[in-house]
């Protein structure tokens, strides 16, 4: 007579033994449905946490640039349709146009050069000089956008006296801050507009912050028309490409181009 396994050959206890494979496979089921559960949560939590952050960042951006946003798009009197400040006289026999952000360190190099002999030409009736004031490097200050704060108060010192806006100008680049700095505050900005003429009416008007939306437009009119830096320099519309950077090639150039060369 053969022997049987007494597990197998106990009704009562294959009973049991299936109720326990059955609570196992329950239990590793109610464990599989709470870890997903816990993933899809993780999930939808990082998700939470990801749109909160870029709203927080979107948010702080509204709030640093809502002082330059509070600005207006008004163009000023002496815009050319190319977006430019024209100074001089309009049938001078040589256009100079200089395309200059208030920040570019560069920039400022070509102006403590060329900027005396530059304002001479125009007064003399030579040259008619068309500036692109643009606000490109508003990123390389500290969050403070001085680029668009300093051409919005020499456009606003431009519209109303022209001599005072080609003083203001050589004085910010004379005193110019460094790239990646906060730039002058405005209280700066508003000295030396005194200093350099500017009615106690116009200075005040700075802080309206008018042309901003027209500065915004013109820099991207620059760059959509061609320009990839500053100082770019053009002499009745060809691109200088002698040096800027040293007294008199440019001189040089204005001379050649007065007398028909």
């Amino acid at each position: 007579m053969s022997s049987k396994n007494s597990t197998t050959s106990n009704p009562g206890r294959r009973e049991a033994l299936r109720r326990q494979q059955a609570a196992r496979a329950a239990a590793e089921h109610r464990m599989k449905i709470f870890s997903r559960t816990a993933w899809i949560a993780g999930i939808t939590l990082i998700a939470v946490m990801v749109g909160v952050i870029g709203w927080s960042v979107v948010g702080a951006k509204s709030n640093q640039n809502a002082g330059i946003s509070a600005g207006g798009s008004a163009v000023p009197p002496n815009a050319t349709s190319a977006g430019a400040l024209s100074f001089g006289e309009a049938d001078a026999k040589v256009t100079l146009t200089v395309y200059a952000d208030f920040m570019c360190p560069y920039c400022g190099q070509f102006e403590r050069v060329n900027g005396e002999a530059i304002d001479s030409l125009v007064s003399d009736g030579t040259v008619k000089l068309e500036i692109h004031p643009m606000s490109f490097l508003d990123a390389q200050s500290n969050g403070s956008q001085y680029s668009t704060r300093a051409a919005n108060a020499f456009v606003t010192i431009a519209a109303a006296d022209q001599t005072a806006a080609l003083a203001f100008n050589q004085l910010l680049f004379a005193n110019q801050p460094s790239e990646g700095s906060s730039g002058l505050t405005d209280a700066q900005l508003a000295d030396f507009a005194t200093q350099a003429g500017a009615s106690p009416e116009v200075v005040a008007k700075i802080a309206d912050l008018s042309y901003t939306g027209w500065i915004d437009e013109l820099t991207q009119q620059a760059f959509n028309s061609g320009i990839t830096g500053t100082p770019t320099v053009k002499i009745n519309g060809e691109t200088f490409t002698g040096d800027v950077y040293n007294r008199g090639p440019l001189e040089e150039a204005i001379a050649q181009a007065a007398g028909g060369e």
